[in-house]
């Protein structure tokens, strides 16, 4: 057996599939993050841009952007996580590329997306 086949195998065995809605880079999401602290556990938002979908499969991840107070925060998520407990789409944009890292230069009205009329 190959090492792709046993990768392949052991994802589709133990990686549980999860339905999240479909979004891509330029989209405006909510995250519902699980966060445990000491034997605690609560659930935190974050809400941002998606800046960008890397990877495949269950080793997908996407990045969040979001600017809280005047600093921009930016987050990187395993699409196949156990701790995200949904995803919201709040708006979806419209961009012309796959990654939109220029949005981390750009401030204020430059920074904003437009919305992709329905």
């Amino acid at each position: 057996m190959s090492k792709k086949a046993l990768v392949k195998y052991v994802e589709d065995t133990f990686v549980e599939k999860r339905e999240f809605p479909s979004f891509k880079a330029g989209d405006t999401i909510t995250v519902h993050y699980k966060i445990k602290e000491g034997d605690k556990e609560r659930i935190q938002q974050f809400q941002g841009v998606v800046l960008q979908r890397n990877g495949e499969n269950t080793t997908e991840t996407f990045t969040v952007r979001k600017v809280s107070g005047s600093t921009g925060v930016e987050r990187i998520f395993p699409i196949s996580s156990p701790f995200i407990d949904k995803i919201e789409l709040n708006k979806r944009g419209v961009v012309r590329r796959a990654r939109i890292f220029y949005l981390r230069e750009l401030k204020g009205k430059k920074a904003r997306i437009k919305e992709k009329r329905v």
